[in-house]
């Protein structure tokens, strides 16, 4: 075991008292074993092959079942699960809730991957919103963004996030966009940067009101690379590219100082790496449409190895933790 072998040496090194050593060996070798995560990943997975094997299930017997059949079953199992979702809910507070019953988080999981199941199957079968897409995508983000504020579940969050982009594109991108398959407009680069900072200012709101603070990670992590990746393709593809490189200067910034703020190695990444990406792709541009000396793209890549070597050495002081 690695503990006992770091016992060892502190104990040769005269740091700790063999007796103690020996009591923390007993009490390593006697402690219960958590298998929670475990359950919990088994757990998610299972409600993923669930979702799968209904959907299979389903199209290989839509004949003889019935289509009302089925509508009742899934409704069923969606009320069966918000039911027992609600019935283990705790009094609503804007702080985390850190005391929850073990299946509840699973079956409001459950109950949203039915409600997805019972729209899709409605509108495949019956065509219930017709061409209105946007109102497909804004029935279960607002669903989706009550269930998760009033139950407290980020990965409910997430979800109610995805559904809320989606309709956002699907409302303000024209439609003649997605039957022309001409996604190269810079409309949607700039509705998604938008789309980004929106989901940054909801998480700094979150995170100054303490309404939810625990939520603002999640609002930051799919703010940040929504506008990082609009940034870039608006960068590699149209004018303008000093203000995408302001725009990019600014957010990467902002994502650094949250790293620094809450000793996040991820945040950290995504503002050096993202920033990087545009700063490269801008002076190679901008050197190509000069006519520079190829001298300067090794000096370049020269001082680029230099501060990757540097930021990896550093990388702890940079977000504030000791070594």
């Amino acid at each position: 075991m690695n503990y006992t072998k770091l016992l060892k040496t502190l104990v040769k090194k005269e740091i700790i008292p063999e007796e103690q050593s020996e009591k923390i060996a007993a009490y390593e070798q006697s402690k219960p074993f958590s298998i929670h995560w475990e359950l919990r990943t088994l757990l998610y997975v299972g409600i993923t092959l669930l979702g799968s094997g209904l959907g299979v299930v389903i199209y290989e017997n839509i004949d003889s079942i019935g289509h009302n059949v089925l509508i009742g079953l899934i409704v069923a199992a969606f009320l069966g699960c918000l039911y027992y979702a609600f019935k283990h809910r705790k009094p609503f507070t804007w702080e985390e809730v850190i005391e929850t019953e073990k299946l509840d988080d699973f079956a409001l999981l459950g109950a949203c991957v039915m409600f997805l199941t019972l729209e899709g199957y409605l509108q495949y079968q019956y065509n219930i919103f017709g061409t209105r897409y946007g109102l497909a995508a804004f029935l279960p983000a607002v669903l989706f963004f009550f269930l998760a504020y009033r139950l407290d579940h980020r990965g409910v969050l997430s979800m109610a996030i995805t559904a809320f982009g989606s309709w956002v594109g699907v409302n303000i991108a024209p439609i003649k966009l997605w039957q022309q398959k001409n996604f190269s407009t810079a409309d949607i680069t700039h509705i998604s940067i938008l789309l980004g900072v929106v989901l940054i200012v909801m998480g700094g709101v979150s995170e100054y009101k303490s309404w939810k603070k625990h939520f603002s990670f999640t609002y930051f992590l799919f703010g940040f690379n929504i506008a990082f990746v609009a940034i870039l393709a608006g960068l590699f593809q149209f004018e303008m590219k000093l203000i995408y490189l302001l725009i990019m200067a600014v957010l990467s910034y902002g994502s650094i100082w949250y790293a620094r703020k809450t000793q996040s190695y991820l945040f950290l990444l995504m503002g050096v790496i993202y920033g990087y990406i545009a700063l490269t792709y801008w002076i190679f541009h901008w050197e190509y449409t000069n006519a520079m000396d190829f001298t300067l793209y090794m000096l370049y890549f020269m001082s680029s190895a230099v501060g990757v070597v540097f930021f990896l050495i550093n990388i702890k002081q940079i977000i504030g933790l000791k070594k």
